[in-house]
């Protein structure tokens, strides 16, 4: 107990449940082959709710960043920990998820097909996978720059990242003017831009050691008063332009195409919800409880939470089908999303129980 970080149980915790609160949200505005949003309610319940937890996946990023970098153990031992914690647990559910996916009606090739080049779109939490397998590749590529940079060259290239979270926004001004989202140097034969590599979640990599290297701890009084203007900002952008491009005549129905238009402000990597990302881990630092709670609620629900992820859509979809039709929206996804925490939680923590092969079940970290 004495070698964990006790804020960082408390953000993993956090984080997980704020995943499954977005997955919560996604009955009320996604259906059939894209947008469908029955009422002004829905519209607004997915808004306000889902934009305040756009910060889930950075958030479990940065947690990883500020363990992980840098590396104090060797290219092979990193990887050989990373491949038992991650990549077989994940694989372990692929199977079970593809199995659940042929039970609910679907061939074989339906259900595993999908996994030869990337993950079936009916477990869309799967990608995250990928994401993180990419960045423990380039972690000791990038550990030995990390030890010694300045706090100066650093923000350097945080200031070059920050700039890269509006391309989402160039890209729909290009479209605009130029009637085409590439922008500086990709073309339909070229995807690799000029800020190729210095975007994406290679930023939230940064982030968390610069975090944990150059910025020291605040007060209370100090935290809140960078924190509360940032989350401002950013969620009035992450909202503001999901709410600004939805359609408004209830019900509403298009394809897949107007979503993606809608969810610009929501990338991971985009500038509001890279804000609220910084608000939210500046606030976590101060969870410092370490007491009784800490040592028997939260270090088993931080450990278990791999797992809680991998497992979670599927309650997803048997509580919400429960609960839609009987609850306002509001109130769906809240109980949505506790119960299908608890259940996955318990169900993740239970497995990690089983001798030998739980902790390939639960993704435990102890």
């Amino acid at each position: 107990m004495t070698n964990r970080i006790v804020f960082l149980d408390y953000l993993r915790v956090l984080a997980c449940f704020m995943v499954i609160v977005v997955h919560s949200c996604e009955p009320f505005y996604l259906g059939g082959d894209g947008l469908e949003i029955l009422n002004r309610s829905n519209a607004l319940w997915a808004t306000l709710v889902d934009s305040a937890v756009r910060a889930s996946v950075p958030l479990f990023v940065i947690t990883s960043s500020y363990l992980l970098l840098p590396l104090t153990k060797s290219p092979r031992q990193f990887f050989a920990r990373r491949f038992q914690r991650v990549v077989v647990p994940a694989m372990v559910w692929i199977v079970i998820l593809s199995l659940v996916f042929i039970g609910m009606g679907h061939t074989p090739g339906e259900a595993f097909g999908p996994f030869v080049f990337s993950f079936n779109q009916n477990w869309g939490h799967l990608w995250f996978i990928y994401m993180i397998i990419g960045l423990y590749l380039i972690m000791p590529v990038i550990s030995p720059w990390i030890e010694k940079v300045s706090k100066r060259e650093e923000q350097v290239y945080l200031g070059i990242w920050l700039f890269t979270t509006l391309i989402p926004f160039f890209r729909q001004a290009a479209l605009a003017m130029n009637g085409s989202t590439e922008l500086w140097g990709e073309a339909n034969w070229n995807e690799f831009g000029m800020l190729y590599y210095v975007s994406g979640f290679i930023g939230f990599v940064l982030l968390g050691h610069y975090f944990k290297k150059c910025v020291p701890a605040m007060s209370w009084r100090r935290t809140l008063a960078i924190a509360i203007p940032l989350w401002v900002v950013g969620y009035a952008i992450v909202a503001g332009w999901f709410w600004a491009v939805m359609p408004k005549d209830f019900p509403v129905s298009a394809g897949l195409e107007k979503v993606v238009l809608m969810e610009q402000s929501w990338r991971f990597c985009g500038t509001g919800v890279v804000l609220t990302t910084i608000a939210y881990f500046m606030i976590a630092r101060k969870f410092t409880y370490s007491g009784r709670f800490y040592r028997t609620v939260v270090t088993e629900l931080s450990k278990a939470s791999y797992g809680t992820y991998l497992m979670h859509l599927v309650f997803i979809i048997l509580y919400s089908g429960l609960f839609k039709p009987i609850v306002p929206t509001g109130l769906c996804i809240l109980l949505t999303a506790v119960c299908t925490f608890a259940t996955a939680s318990i169900l993740s923590i239970a497995f990690s129980r089983i001798p030998v092969v739980g902790q390939y079940l639960s993704g435990y970290k102890g």
